[in-house]
């Protein structure tokens, strides 16, 4: 079973995310970047939702560390510059277009595998406060049976899609963004389920191994 973030640790993280969130707008008003203005606001609407869901379900400071790092991720890919060489040249000289190997892994598609397997750990966690508030008298923690874990990545992958429906909201709204063609988005779609996977496994073996040291003890 996690422990939840104590209140010391929530505000720690929700500083760190908002000094960072305040330099991303005021670089994206410097370089009149609309799309990143988007985001932000998003994002705020993100933060508040985060709020409430921690409020109910006890989120561990693991997953808030990971969500507001995936949140400078995310922020520093659209704005910070790199060489037009470290890119296709096809696209916008910033981060997110940064390959690790050319034209096999891309910064973007490491992204979306950290923030969406973030996210099926976070549905983890909603899914122990849920069993722990069904419960009458304290039990064992929920173990991790493939059927929940096959139901937390499936969600994961809901939210990446969700975010795929957000960033063609900004195409339709914007002159230019940085969002990506067909292909980009199916990529996407792809690395949300890699790190949907990877965290659903990491989550069987720590989970099993924690219910074995319980049942030993």
């Amino acid at each position: 079973m996690h422990q939840p973030a104590t209140p010391a640790q929530v505000r720690i993280v929700t500083g760190v995310t908002l000094l960072y969130l305040l330099a991303a707008a005021i670089g994206a008003w410097a370089l009149s970047n609309g799309e990143f203005v988007f985001y932000i606001v998003v994002m705020a609407v993100l933060i508040v939702t985060l709020v409430v869901v921690h409020r109910r379900v006890g989120l561990s400071i693991g997953v808030l560390v990971g969500l507001s790092f995936w949140g400078l991720l995310h922020m520093a890919g659209g704005l910070v510059p790199i060489p037009e060489a470290w890119h296709s040249g096809l696209d916008e000289s910033v981060l997110y277009n940064l390959w690790f190997i050319p034209h096999k892994l891309k910064y973007d598609q490491v992204v979306h595998a950290w923030g969406f397997g973030i996210t099926t750990w976070l549905c983890w966690q909603g899914f122990c406060a849920a069993a722990r508030n069904q419960q009458s008298e304290p039990r064992r923690p929920l173990l991790p049976t493939s059927g929940l874990l096959i139901l937390c990545a499936a969600a994961g992958m809901g939210f990446g899609a969700l975010n795929e429906v957000i960033e063609f909201i900004a195409t339709l709204l914007l002159p230019k963004t940085n969002v990506g063609g067909y292909e980009n988005t199916s990529w996407d779609l792809v690395f949300n389920l890699i790190g949907a996977t990877i965290a659903a496994l990491i989550i069987a073996i720590t989970g099993r191994r924690s219910a074995g040291s319980g049942m030993r003890g």
